[in-house]
């Protein structure tokens, strides 16, 4: 960044805040797209499905759209050919794919609701790599084409071969999670909607770093399984009807969602609760948020959710403690990023030997994440139950209501739920936001520093997932540097200022499909400064943030002062106005700006005591900045400095929780 636009960006931070904006009043209803009324039927010996899916999809741009386009995701593993495959070498998240027990996804019949049949009309496709084996996506053209804002309706049967558990999915022995697993129709993005210049089908493959993107839309689906299992599902069972022998239908309805998963197990032991507005949030916290946000109670105010946890039996003990996190992302997200608008919430714990279905997010319906360890010490003090399900219960705000295109720009979910599921472990945890192991604190934002790029040229945020050049670069652009990006600029921008800029993003988008463009304006609105610059350094960019306290000299002054000589340096590319606190003995700290825009710049701070020490960014505003251990210096060195960060290393070079955020 040129240092005359690195210094009118320090001028625009350093400003005062921005007014606050009037409300954007919570849609009540979404914008529903898609209408599916689907039965399914399931083999738990064959571990398949048959069914049977009418689908009604209503145009929502003023385009005559001539075709209509599929994901089939689960033939993502029906072979070592799928780019899925190719991508990944058949490995996500340390869990490696059986190609003998793959699955896959057939079309058997598609007609219109008048009986023309389309089945001879479908077509694979293969937008983002030409591999011609992907079967991933499906386009079919109609006969005659869909007028501007009207509708068709299909009738579809098909069936899927369901894969191992593995990449969200499949079976493990009587247990099944059941996600991506009926042919869903693909976004038409009308022009304007993301920065498109022309409307158009917005259908990607399904890669080894992506996840999802689709529209909102209405839900009704019959389940049928033998009557011994015990069945979860998005939204709200709304129907129970025996059939056959030993057989049940449960049917769950739910509205505005854009996805619907479902899991059965006869070893599944439910666990209900219910989160209440009254109860479990009080009227100082009411109080407490509307005040600084600027709004009034009744627009922070919570509605009551019933929960249930599919427990397995040898994680009882944890039961209360998935309970407990589910209600506090509830109340938390719910009072910082509007009312969670749905009337139920499932947790499910995978089975064990089913770990590669853990840690997801669909509507409603999250799957956690544990182990029989964590029933006992020292594990017990590790917040593995609590961390996965805040994690993915966020999702429910971030990827579920305000539904960005995972494909292309995942850090607007992931990344801001990181940031946003911090806040929340820190509110009921202090410092030990993943709890403490053997005495010593886990910290969230120490782990996203520990797993973040340490040099320039890394990996954009802003970037197609699948054009990452590995899972862990994924990870770290995903994940844990929008965390360490946002936690920057609410330390630029100040905690109120900053929860007003998320509460007004979660309002104006929810039930929509933004871009990051959409999130800087709301930043740069709410905020009242032109935050381009940053946005174009953190996240368009690919530079580091390294500022260093290179020395520090004490010199004669005047008189009786002293002169304290501080030295900085800027080593890495990202430019961010930083403090710099000069301490002498006996006297106030003495606190200087510098706008990081020079490489190396010499501060001379006169004082009357002797000089104890220097620290650049001493309350931990920059959090991305990479190396914090240079950030200061003492005259006479404090060796309890280096018992510090030692044991913080000691925690850290175990790695225990690489994996851990799903």
């Amino acid at each position: 960044m040129p240092k005359v636009a690195a210094v009118a960006l320090m001028l625009a931070l350093t400003g005062l805040a921005g007014t606050a904006q009037v409300a954007n009043p919570l849609p009540a209803k979404s914008n529903q797209v898609v209408d599916y009324r689907i039965s399914v039927a399931l083999d738990t010996q064959k571990k398949r499905l048959t069914g049977t899916e009418r689908l009604t999809w209503r145009n929502p741009s003023d385009d005559t759209v001539p075709d209509l386009w599929f994901h089939l995701y689960l033939n993502a593993f029906r072979d070592r050919q799928s780019t899925f495959f190719v991508e990944s070498g058949g490995q996500l998240r340390g869990d490696v794919m059986n190609p003998e027990k793959g699955g896959s996804i057939e079309v058997t019949s598609l007609k219109l609701a008048n009986g023309a049949d389309l089945t001879n009309a479908m077509t694979f496709e293969q937008p983002d790599d030409g591999n011609a084996n992907d079967r991933t996506v499906m386009r079919v053209k109609l006969p005659a084409p869909v007028p501007p804002r009207g509708q068709v309706t299909l009738d579809i049967a098909f069936t899927a071969q369901l894969p191992e558990v593995f990449a969200r999915t499949g079976y493990y022995r009587d247990y099944f999670l059941v996600g991506q697993w009926f042919p869903k129709i693909a976004v038409y993005e009308p022009a304007g909607r993301r920065g498109r210049q022309t409307g158009g089908w917005n259908c990607h493959q399904f890669h080894a770093n992506s996840e999802f993107y689709a529209d909102f839309g209405h839900f009704l689906v019959d389940i049928t399984v033998p009557k011994s299992f015990v069945v979860g599902a998005t939204g709200r069972r709304v129907g129970e009807q025996p059939v056959g022998a030993g057989q049940v239908t449960y049917t769950y309805e739910q509205e505005d969602v854009h996805d619907f998963a479902w899991t059965a197990d006869p070893n599944f032991i439910p666990v209900t609760a219910t989160f209440s507005a009254e109860k479990d949030v009080t009227a100082a916290e009411y109080e407490a948020v509307a005040g600084p946000l600027g709004r009034s109670l009744s627009e922070v105010k919570l509605s009551d959710v019933a929960i249930t946890v599919l427990m397995q039996p040898g994680h009882m003990p944890q039961a209360e403690r998935h309970i407990a996190a589910a209600k506090t992302t509830l109340k938390y997200f719910g009072l910082w990023y509007g009312r969670y608008p749905y009337q139920t919430l499932t947790v499910v714990d995978p089975a064990p030997g089913a770990g590669g279905s853990g840690g997801m997010e669909y509507p409603t319906f999250i799957t956690a994440g544990t182990t029989w360890m964590a029933n006992f010490p020292p594990l017990s003090s590790v917040l593995v139950p609590e961390i996965v399900t805040i994690h993915e219960a966020g999702h429910q705000w971030w990827y579920g209501l305000i539904a960005n295109n995972e494909f292309e720009e995942a850090w607007l979910d992931e990344g801001i739920n990181t940031y946003a599921n911090g806040r929340v472990l820190a509110r009921e945890h202090g410092i030990r936001t993943f709890g403490s192991l053997f005495g010593i604190a886990l910290n969230d934002v120490t782990l996203a520093r520990f797993l973040s790029p340490r040099t320039p040229g890394s990996a954009r945020i802003r970037q197609f997932a699948w054009t990452y050049g590995n899972d862990r670069d994924y990870g770290a652009a995903s994940y844990m540097r929008p965390q360490l990006v946002l936690n920057t600029l609410e330390g630029l921008l100040g905690e109120q200022t900053m929860a007003r800029v998320m509460r007004t993003y979660a309002e104006r988008w929810r039930f929509g499909h933004p871009s990051s463009d959409d999130f800087y304006a709301v930043a740069s609105e709410i905020s009242g400064r032109d935050l381009s610059g940053f946005f174009k350094q953190t996240v368009e960019g690919t530079g580091i943030l390294d500022y260093e306290l290179a020395s520090l000299e004490e010199k004669p002054g005047a008189g009786d002062t002293v002169d304290a000589v501080v030295t900085v340096r800027r080593h890495g590319n990202i430019i961010l106005p930083v403090e710099l606190v000069v301490k002498f003995a006996g006297e106030p700290p003495v606190q200087l700006q510098w706008s990081g825009a020079e490489t190396e710049h010499a501060f001379t701070v006169r004082g009357k005591g002797e000089v104890v020490s220097a620290h650049l960014d001493p309350q931990n505003r920059l959090a991305l900045d990479v190396d914090r251990i240079n950030n200061a210096k003492r005259v006479v060195p404090d060796h309890r400095v280096n018992l510090k960060w030692t044991s913080r290393w000691l925690f850290w070079l175990q790695n225990l929780y690489a994996f851990l955020v799903a």
